[in-house]
């Protein structure tokens, strides 16, 4: 599975953008797909992630109400909407999926539960 995150940029506090995840390869394998933040000097941490079929979706509370995961199948593509976006949001967000739960509606929250990993796309917020 390749992934190649895009739609990175830079925003004003409080605006918004899309980023988008093209997934190929052997995409029939992926059970969920997610997305995660690495800000400069800290850890990647999670944001949201969706159960690539059932589409269950988890969110961290950083995430919670401002941004939307989704997905469409057909076209391979995963999205973070990401709404009134702040400063503290500006990092590096990758996307990842998960081909080894096994489950159709698990969404892990964990780096090492994902296999493959997008290049990342820079997100800068301005106060």
């Amino acid at each position: 599975v390749q992934l190649q995150a895009f739609g990175g940029g830079l925003v004003q506090a409080g605006g918004s953008l899309r980023l988008s995840c093209a997934a190929s390869g052997r995409t029939d394998t992926i059970d969920s797909m997610g997305w995660f933040r690495q800000a400069p000097g800290k850890e990647r941490e999670f944001v949201a992630a969706i159960a690539y079929l059932l589409g269950p979706t988890t969110y961290a509370d950083s995430a919670r109400s401002r941004f939307t995961i989704s997905k469409d199948i057909a076209k391979n593509m995963m999205y973070l909407q990401m709404n009134n976006l702040k400063p503290e949001d500006t990092a590096v967000y990758y996307c990842a999926a998960d081909t080894d739960s096994g489950s159709s509606s698990y969404t892990p929250r964990y780096l090492y539960e994902y296999d493959y990993w997008g290049q990342g796309t820079l997100v800068t917020v301005s106060s």
